[in-house]
């Protein structure tokens, strides 16, 4: 027979348990904030070969990226746009940052035609801070 001291200890070493629960919730609430609050990289969807620029400075903050290709091409978060739609593109980025600026990534061979109207059309959507991005030579 065993002794009550012998029988309250067994007791206890069974019901001594690490209790997870507070822990899974810390891990979580982390993993949230990082979630919030990480910065994501933003591309406009092609790689353009970008001037050179003695006097280029390097600008932090830039939410809208336009890019416009060797060809032409206009591209906005990695699709390709039409010059009659990059107004309402950048619109609607706008809206989504109303403290966003853009930034026109123009390839050194695209004309500067297509260049102005891109400027042209952010101004339009209300967009005032409007940058052209280059290498720093």
């Amino acid at each position: 027979m065993r002794s009550p001291l012998l029988k309250v200890i067994a007791e206890q070493e069974e019901n001594e348990e690490i209790n997870m629960t507070p822990m899974l919730d810390v891990v979580f609430i982390l993993l949230i904030f990082f979630i919030v609050t990480a910065s994501f990289v933003k591309e406009a969807g092609i790689e353009v070969n970008r001037p050179e620029a003695a006097t280029a400075v390097k600008k932090e903050r830039a939410n809208i990226l336009v890019a416009i290709s060797d060809k032409g091409e206009i591209w906005i978060n990695k699709r390709r746009v039409d010059v009659r739609a990059v107004q309402a593109n950048i619109e609607r980025l706008k809206a989504e940052n109303p403290q966003g600026t853009v930034v026109i990534q123009a390839d050194k061979k695209a004309t500067t035609d297509i260049l102005i109207k891109v400027m042209d059309s952010a101004r339009a959507a209300g967009v005032f801070d409007v940058s052209i991005a280059a290498q720093e030579a």
